[in-house]
């Protein structure tokens, strides 16, 4: 294999957990540490959790093999026994010698009387279940009448549940509550930053007798990233094949081909996770293609000045297909492409919603409306087709003020919609398109449009005006930080008025638009002319703003 071609002198990504490859980064070596001293201290149930890959069974070798020699342990790898089996699995590790044919009374009796001579000798018997979140609820109810058994002063039985997220699902559960208040420590293991998998994968590489210079480059990093979604599991798989790829080509350069013949060869690369949603549904924009000529996307919320009527101001109205008069919702149209290989993007039809102060201010500095000619359009490109897209509840219809023409804007096939969070392929960085009107060539710093302090305004309306006004003289490529979206405005200015408090609210841009069929609110922050900058700036957010996972997007105009 390709094992003497890099210079290692053992396999560096098996997927079998190996504790001499246990890495402690991530906050895996505190967690390891703290499940030590929860055991040693020998008080009530302990839960670790964390998804499929996350390294939850490889924590659990590296704590058998660090716990005190005082300290017995009993593994249950399948979890998948009756209430009546557990305390057979747990009498036949121990060798208690309990016939197959004894009564539950008799198998606890046996249990207790061993327990208590370990704790008259001064040591603990620990049980570890694996894959808990697939036991009967109640074999678990089982277990924690097992936690009963004490002395006067001490537990007899540590109990350490290892399971995935849905384990606190099934402990939410009423009547199991009594099981939930048991728990004294709960862990989580939480998936690899980019910069951990980075660490991570020269870790690997070390420990397997790697002695030669950093092998991944930054864009290998970070597209191992991106389709392991953090998960060890993943990243092993996808490293192990990119080397054999690379060995395959005779080189000792991992590229990003390598990487992507490595994730089409996986499982995984065909159901992405739906938090983090990386690489563009090509199949569903091809199927909206398909679908017929009119199947469209209802592209903004009928609302007031935002900034889909922003970019739809710089469009050339003869691409819409209906007048913004008539009642009705709008369609759209699958304009022509050069590459037919590639999903034809759609167009949708926009318009204004409520006469506000901002609207009536625009509407009174332009021509009167002409009603000969549609509304303008924004391109969405690589949308998923849905049947029919409805106007938002509450939006009122009325024609809008015609927008001076400008050349028509060519749909780009590599764009996608910010709320999916689809994100294109690029050599520096994973990023999102949204289609920004050509205008200016520079990036003004745009002061809120009221001297009012801005808890006395509507801060909502407020960002989505200025946002109106930024995109309208954005530059031609421009980079953004897309921090969080949502349906709710209510909790969205909520949300906005906590950012106030962390980061420049003059940075902070939000605009309308449909997602899945509902309205739905993006908020971005900053604009920065170079993925570094981009790039440096999101490394600096302040750690609570990083919760959701901010991702940079990046706004190309058409």
């Amino acid at each position: 294999m390709y094992y003497s071609h890099f210079g290692l002198n053992q396999p560096p990504f098996k997927i079998t957990p190996n504790t001499e490859f246990f890495f402690s980064g991530s906050n895996r070596g505190p967690v390891l540490e703290a499940l030590i001293y929860a055991i040693s201290q020998g008080e009530g149930i302990v839960k670790v959790t964390g998804e499929v890959g996350s390294g939850k069974t490889m924590l659990c070798h590296m704590l058998q093999a660090r716990l005190p020699a005082h300290i017995e342990n009993v593994y249950i790898a399948n979890p998948s026994v009756s209430p009546e089996e557990i305390l057979h699995a747990i009498a036949f590790e121990l060798q208690l010698g309990v016939p197959r044919d004894a009564s539950r009374l008799e198998v606890m009796h046996a249990l207790q009387d061993y327990l208590l001579k370990r704790h008259a000798e001064r040591k603990r018997v620990v049980v570890f279940v694996e894959e808990s979140q697939s036991m009967p609820l109640a074999s678990l109810e089982e277990i924690r009448l097992l936690s009963n058994l004490e002395t006067k002063n001490d537990k007899l039985l540590q109990i350490v549940l290892f399971g995935q997220p849905e384990l606190d699902e099934n402990l939410r559960q009423t009547h199991i509550r009594q099981l939930r208040e048991r728990i004294t420590h709960s862990f989580r293991l939480e998936p690899l930053s980019l910069a951990e998998t980075r660490e991570y994968l020269m870790f690997r590489m070390r420990a397997a007798g790697y002695h030669g210079p950093e092998l991944f480059s930054d864009p290998v990093v970070k597209a191992i990233a991106r389709a392991a979604q953090g998960l060890t599991r993943r990243v092993n798989l996808i490293a192990d094949k990119a080397l054999l790829a690379a060995f395959s080509e005779n080189t000792h350069t991992i590229k990003r081909k390598h990487v992507e013949a490595a994730v089409r060869d996986s499982e995984f690369s065909a159901a992405p996770s739906p938090r983090f949603e990386f690489r563009p549904l090509w199949g569903l924009a091809l199927l909206a293609t398909g679908a017929a000529v009119g199947v469209g996307i209802y592209a903004a919320l009928q609302g007031t000045v935002t900034t889909i009527n922003a970019i739809a101001e710089a469009q050339d109205p003869a691409a819409a297909v209906e007048k913004k008069a008539e009642p009705r919702a709008e369609t759209a149209h699958l304009p022509p492409t050069s590459t037919p290989t590639r999903p034809t993007s759609t167009t949708a039809t926009v318009g204004d919603q409520k006469p506000g102060a901002d609207s009536q201010k625009e509407t009174a500095s332009r021509p009167p409306p002409d009603a000969d000619k549609p509304a303008p359009s924004v391109a969405m490109a690589s949308m998923p087709a849905e049947p029919e897209l409805k106007p938002a509840q509450g939006a009122e219809r009325k024609p809008a003020a015609k927008a001076e023409p400008a050349p028509k804007a060519s749909a780009r096939p590599e764009s996608g919609p910010v709320e999916e969070r689809k994100a294109v392929s690029s050599p520096q960085a994973p990023v999102t398109v949204v289609s920004a009107p050509q205008k200016a060539t520079t990036v003004p710093e745009i002061p809120a449009p009221s001297s009012q302090p801005i808890d006395s305004l509507d801060i909502l309306e407020t960002r989505i005006a200025v946002t109106k006004q930024w995109l309208a003289t954005e530059a031609r490529e421009t980079i953004s930080i897309q921090l969080l979206g949502t349906n709710d405005a209510t909790l969205l200015k909520f949300h906005l008025n906590e950012l106030a408090k962390l980061i420049e609210m003059n940075k902070i841009f939000v605009y309308r638009t449909l997602a899945k069929k509902k309205p739905f609110l993006t908020v971005l922050y900053g604009s920065f002319n170079s993925y570094r900058a981009a790039q440096e700036a999101l490394d600096k957010l302040p750690e609570s703003l990083k919760v959701n996972r901010p991702f940079l997007a990046r706004l190309e105009a058409s």
